[in-house]
């Protein structure tokens, strides 16, 4: 990955990247934030909603936009200033989410850019729309990204420590969602 600087933006340039929303996706991001609101985690709940099943924190779609912003544009090196969110209709568990971005204003002086960002389904209805400013690195940052280890020996005291108080989380939640 190479990030972009603010003189390779221009208005017009645009970058996606989709993903398959798993059940364990949504689980780990509320278990991650906290967020166990039912809407999100207790099926029976949720059955009493206009969604009539759990949906996705509209937090985790945004999300998606982050990383197309962190990953490819403007890409490894920005940093993310502001976002507008507008939740326009709800993200379950099997869809299939395309975020994309795209450079609305260049303001070189200021180092900033305007970005429109939107993120549709898989049936092309868009789910989540705004605008974000960012602000691209002043160099190139050529970014390797390193593979993701599963194993907890390959994981420092910190990290395990981390791993076992999520998997503890999750065994309270789930028994409180019994």
């Amino acid at each position: 990955m190479i990030g972009k600087t603010i003189t390779e933006l221009r208005p017009g340039d645009r970058a996606d990247m989709s993903r398959v929303v798993a059940e364990d996706d949504i689980a780990s991001f509320i278990d991650a934030v906290g967020d166990l609101n039912p809407v999100h985690t207790d099926v029976r709940y949720a059955a009493t909603t206009p969604f009539k099943s759990p949906i996705a924190p509209g937090i985790f779609t945004a999300g998606l936009i982050s990383a197309v912003i962190g990953t490819r544009l403007p890409g490894p090196g920005a940093v993310y200033l502001s976002q507008s969110l507008k939740f326009v209709k709800p993200v379950r568990a099997g869809d299939t989410i395309t975020a994309r971005v795209d450079v609305l204003e260049v303001l070189a002086e200021r180092n900033r850019a305007r970005l429109q960002t939107v993120c549709v389904n898989q049936r092309g209805e868009e789910v989540l729309s705004g605008e974000a400013w960012v602000m691209p690195s002043k160099a190139p940052v050529v970014y390797v990204e390193q593979p993701r280890s599963t194993s907890s020996l390959a994981l420092g005291p910190w990290a395990m420590a981390t791993q076992a108080a999520r998997l503890w989380a999750a065994l309270v939640t789930s028994a409180v969602r019994r």
